[in-house]
């Protein structure tokens, strides 16, 4: 292998597919990123066996080849090169990788790219275009709910499914759940479904660039896979295997009181409240007053802890309904607020014990679509 390829380039692939690379492993390649030739193109390719990334990244190609490059170390070292042309011959006999960069040589000891996990051949016909901008909202809307603990491992991940032009996407970790329906540029011929894992579709909203309006997905057939393609980036993903809970279910169907708050007032006074909230219970108060002729509705929020303090914010808000005292884990109610951009939302409560329910106001196509179930916690004394 013999190749030319800029160094900004070759920084910006190596950091895409760095975050697939295996951190702890007990085979070697898996630490390293594959650098291959490939129609003309650089390949970059890493995997952990559960995520896998690859990124094509334009080079000059003096001779076809391919090799695997500890990926920590080289990726370092590409940082560091000056903003030149990176110039690359692998002895295919020591699998040494010669690296020249302005006043720079580097040999680095590789491993033979047999050794490293096949990127099987994917039939991309029965493919799922998505449009990437939407498809980003929506998990940014959702993941955050999926649970961190993986004694259930069927919680850590996201259920999706598909039918006609309608995509769903659903997490819960047992104490909130977070729903986001959205629209397909075409319908698809048969319905889909598939539980996939929060980490592989954060990764996807980091590495799915906006200057690409579409990106296209496919479940093979028996693999237990899903893989998402741009035009120089593709992301496999190991599925999870198991029943998501029906969550649609769980989501209350009436309300007593129902509070709409400006997002971003409610957002800084929940960021407030969890600065010594955090350091107890992690409760925030919310006492609800309906408003009067005269008077708008007000919403209390506040949180404490024996060790620092107290706070307390008080919110113009409209309520419809009956007075409401109740509490939620305010890191809940902050990260379901960071996700959504209209100028406000509705918090729809019916008891101090039933599950609250937030909707953003303000966007028809999101209000419709959208929904964030979060479970109340014990008022105490």
């Amino acid at each position: 292998m013999k190749v030319s390829v800029l160094q900004e380039n070759l920084a910006h692939g190596l950091s895409i597919v760095s975050r697939a690379v295996s951190p702890r492993t007990t085979l070697p390649v898996l630490g390293n990123v594959l650098v291959a030739t490939d129609e003309g193109r650089l390949r970059l390719s890493a995997t952990n066996l559960e995520l896998g990334i690859t990124c094509w990244i334009g080079a000059k190609i003096e001779e076809e080849g391919s090799t695997t490059v500890p990926a920590r170390t080289f990726n370092e070292l590409v940082s560091t090169l000056p903003p030149q042309t990176v110039e690359m011959d692998l002895n295919l006999r020591t699998q040494t990788l010669n690296v020249r960069c302005g006043t720079s040589e580097t040999n680095l000891k590789c491993i033979d790219s047999q050794e490293f996990p096949p990127m099987p051949a994917l039939d991309w016909e029965d493919g799922v275009e998505l449009v990437v901008a939407d498809f980003k909202e929506m998990i940014q809307q959702v993941a955050f709910a999926a649970s961190k603990d993986e004694a259930r491992p069927v919680l850590t991940g996201v259920q999706m499914t598909v039918r006609d032009r309608q995509i769903t996407l659903a997490a819960a970790d047992g104490f909130r759940l977070s729903l986001r329906r959205g629209e397909l540029p075409r319908p698809v011929p048969s319905p889909l479904s598939a539980i996939i894992p929060a980490r592989a579709l954060v990764e996807l909203t980091r590495i799915a660039s906006d200057h690409q309006q579409t990106m296209t997905m496919l479940l093979p057939p028996g693999r237990g896979q899903i893989v998402f393609r741009t035009k120089d980036v593709e992301l496999v993903s190991q599925l999870i295997e198991g029943t998501y809970p029906e969550l649609e279910q769980l989501i209350p169907t009436r309300y007593n009181t129902r509070t709409v708050l400006p997002t971003q007032e409610f957002l800084k006074a929940c960021k407030r409240v969890e600065i010594f909230a955090r350091e107890g219970s992690n409760i925030a108060r919310l006492n609800i007053t309906p408003g009067s002729d005269m008077q708008p509705g007000l919403v209390e929020i506040s949180g404490q802890s024996e060790e620092t303090g107290s706070n307390e914010n008080r919110i113009d808000a409209t309520v419809e309904g009956q007075p409401q005292l109740i509490a939620f884990n305010v890191t809940f109610l902050r990260e379901v607020l960071d996700v959504l951009k209209t100028p406000s939302v509705a918090l729809e409560t019916t008891s101090d014990k039933s599950p609250g329910v937030i909707r953003p106001v303000g966007d028809e196509k999101l209000t419709t679509s959208f929904v964030h179930v979060v479970m109340p916690m014990h008022l105490g004394g």
